[in-house]
């Protein structure tokens, strides 16, 4: 059976990654994928009771490092119970947000040390990591006007600061400048379409690099 392919659509808030994500689905569908959607936190049922607590609005008071260390249990278990097998089943999954935004958020826009958060984020990974990440990058004011126009409350993230949010928004900028082969970032203040074709663009070159690798098995 060949091997799957994981793509991540990451990046600033309000920067339309729900609705690509589900166009970007229904694309992989018509060439006869079979597509998992996920998130991050979350994915799981011990996943999602764990999102529950990192982004409630009313727990202010939560500290950088238990952020990190809720954030990296929750993955731990994304990656065993629902990435992995759906992978070595041939299937195509997609996340709402993964490790890179632990980097951006617990190292540039907390402060955490790099070093640390690498270290809690390879246990939780095991050595895995996505074929592809999709940076939606976006100014934090017209993301955060974005958010504000679906008139529903603000989690917790979404909740910081506007410094805040731009320190995350340079600490994905940063991870795809460093590592080109697997990011690729998205002009989210484009129109719909041209996001989408932007998007497209970039998993028709994962398929075809998916497909020399399950021939070469």
């Amino acid at each position: 059976m060949s091997k799957g392919f994981m793509l991540v659509c990451d990046g600033s808030n309000g920067a339309g990654k729900t609705t690509a994500i589900r166009k970007i689905a229904n694309y992989l569908e018509q060439q006869g994928y079979e597509v998992v959607l996920t998130r991050e936190p979350g994915g799981t049922p011990i996943g999602e009771k764990i999102r529950s607590v990192i982004l409630d609005p009313s727990t202010p008071e939560m500290g950088a490092m238990t952020e990190l260390m809720l954030f990296s249990a929750a993955r731990a278990q994304h990656v065993e119970e629902k990435i992995r097998p759906a992978l070595e089943a041939g299937k195509v999954v997609i996340s709402d947000r993964f490790d890179a935004s632990t980097i951006s958020f617990q190292h540039y826009a907390r402060a955490i040390d790099l070093e640390t958060i690498k270290t809690i984020n390879e246990r939780a990974l095991d050595g895995f990591k996505p074929d592809m990440y999709l940076i939606f990058d976006i100014e934090p004011e017209l993301g955060m006007q974005r958010v504000s126009q679906r008139g529903e409350g603000l989690d917790r993230m979404e909740d910081e600061k506007m410094e805040f949010l731009q320190r995350a928004r340079e600490g994905y900028l940063a991870q795809a400048k460093a590592d080109p082969e697997h990011f690729s970032v998205i002009d989210a203040s484009e129109d719909k379409e041209s996001v989408l074709s932007a998007c497209l663009k970039v998993v028709d070159s994962v398929i075809a690099a998916s497909r020399r690798d399950n021939t070469n098995r």
